[in-house]
């Protein structure tokens, strides 16, 4: 028969791959890394308070390089149900991280878990 295709040959070449051992209970307890982190900024439109609290969040994620989206209580009925007397709302990874005013340190410290 004819030689083995290219393809073939890479592929059977490749080394076998080990399954990954399940992670320990320390492995867990690694803190994140701030880029592996997700900042919510639930707001409203005309909100001063949002305005400032935007400002401090695009600071921090901007200087340790964090994701982070702003969520608009008027389009979103459950964000608006659990939130509205509270606005702005920082939420970090999901949960609720402060309301109102954004303490800049606080969340710094929340996104390189120095306080932990």
């Amino acid at each position: 028969m004819g030689a083995m295709s290219p393809l073939f040959r890479r592929k059977a070449a490749q080394p076998s791959r080990t399954p990954r051992a399940p992670q320990t209970a320390q492995a867990s307890q690694d803190p994140q890394a701030p880029q592996e982190h997700l900042v919510t900024l639930v707001r409203k439109p005309g909100c001063h308070l949002c305005d400032d609290a935007q400002l401090v969040v695009e600071k921090v994620c901007g200087d340790l390089g964090v994701p982070w989206e702003g969520r608009d209580i008027t389009e979103d009925r459950h964000l608006h149900d659990q939130y509205w007397e509270q606005i702005p709302v920082v939420l970090v990874d999901g949960r609720q991280h402060t309301f109102w005013r954004v303490n800049e340190e606080r969340l710094r410290r929340a996104l390189t878990d120095e306080s932990k």
